[in-house]
């Protein structure tokens, strides 16, 4: 029977890329309209298929992947842009361009960071996106035209409600001594944002951990990194930020190089007690 299809079969583990597609095909039905009991019988696919398409957890041919896209009617454009996802090899590094804008518009990046259950990040010289108040954002991205520093002022703060929600993921950040001493705007700028990072570190989710500059020198320190964990099934995924594009790496080597970068931040960095002290300060 259709609904048994995947019986017998050992469970897979869904990756970055196959997650991000299967949001990309989950939205194209939801704004068709589409209910997926009702796609799926038009398509002669049982619901679990579908379902597990859309979450990720189930590997299609792509041209099962173009006959749904047509089913909800896609527009060429958005077609065009899933397709090339679906033919994309799996290496282990997903890529994803900024195309002018910056990480937070990125489906895969607020993909994950909804579906994590531990966040930890490090910046080595501004305070972490998730934790920047909206004049610090304004400020750091002075440069851009006022109404795409608007947009993006407002995507960073949506994005953000990830630490906030009562389903938040338990985070850890770990930020440089030198990030609280940069004055990114006016003195009433940094004040207003060493507040949220003080009020912030007394959460029950959020933890904050200050590197000192006493620390020294450090391979840890040269890189920005965000290591995310998931439940049964989704490996960890490493997120590396830069000026054009952002990595999004589940290789196994990759994970543990982080993981053993993350380890030495932790060695350098003060205790929740004395981080907390010197926001206070």
């Amino acid at each position: 029977m259709a609904g048994n299809e995947d019986e017998g079969r050992p469970p897979r583990t869904t990756t970055a890329q196959s997650r991000e597609l299967g949001m990309e095909l989950r939205m194209v039905r939801r704004r068709a309209g589409m209910r997926s009991a009702t796609v799926a019988e038009e398509l002669g696919w049982s619901s679990a298929k579908l379902s597990k398409l859309e979450k990720g957890w189930r590997g299609t041919h792509p041209w099962e992947i173009g006959t749904l896209l047509g089913k909800c009617g896609t527009d060429k454009v958005t077609r065009d842009r899933i397709m090339r996802l679906a033919h994309e090899s799996s290496t282990g590094y997903l890529v994803r361009q900024h195309d002018g804008g910056l990480a937070d518009d990125l489906l895969s990046l607020s993909l994950h960071e909804r579906l994590a259950l531990t966040i930890t990040c490090y910046e080595p010289m501004v305070i972490p996106g998730l934790l920047q108040t909206e004049e610090y954002t304004r400020a750091l991205l002075a440069d851009a035209d006022a109404d795409v520093l608007n947009a993006l002022v407002r995507t960073r703060a949506e994005r953000q409600a990830v630490v906030w929600d009562h389903r938040a993921p338990t985070s850890t950040f770990y930020i440089h001594e030198a990030a609280l001493r940069i004055t990114i705007g006016s003195p009433a700028t940094m004040h207003d944002q060493l507040m949220r990072l003080t009020f912030a570190s007394a959460s029950e989710q959020l933890t904050l951990r200050v590197i000192p500059t006493s620390a020294g020198g450090n391979a840890a320190l040269l890189h920005p990194s965000t290591l995310l964990t998931f439940g049964t099934g989704m490996k960890p995924l490493v997120v590396s930020e830069t000026d054009a594009a952002t990595v999004f790496a589940d290789d196994e080597q990759a994970v543990k190089a982080h993981q053993r970068k993350h380890a030495a931040l932790s060695t350098l960095a003060l205790s929740v007690e004395r981080s907390r002290a010197l926001l206070t300060h």
